[in-house]
């Protein structure tokens, strides 16, 4: 038996039912950003695609963890 997805990739399913993109596509763009601190690229996600607080958190934290090997 699977023990279930906590975390922010707990967010990942909602995410891709409510943005129509996967989560592979919303890293690269979090990748390709010019920016590097975890609120500014929050702040970014919300204002150009039109995520939610709690989803591009959690997008933002999980890329930022798996980049920095943690």
């Amino acid at each position: 038996m699977t023990s279930p997805v906590k975390g922010p990739a707990s967010y990942f399913p909602a995410i891709e039912k409510k943005y129509g993109r996967p989560v592979a596509e919303w890293k690269d763009l979090v990748r390709a950003s010019e920016l590097t601190k975890h609120m500014e690229l929050v702040a970014w996600l919300k204002a150009e695609h039109g995520l939610g607080h709690g989803h591009a958190n959690a997008l933002v934290a999980h890329t930022l963890a798996e980049d920095s090997g943690k």
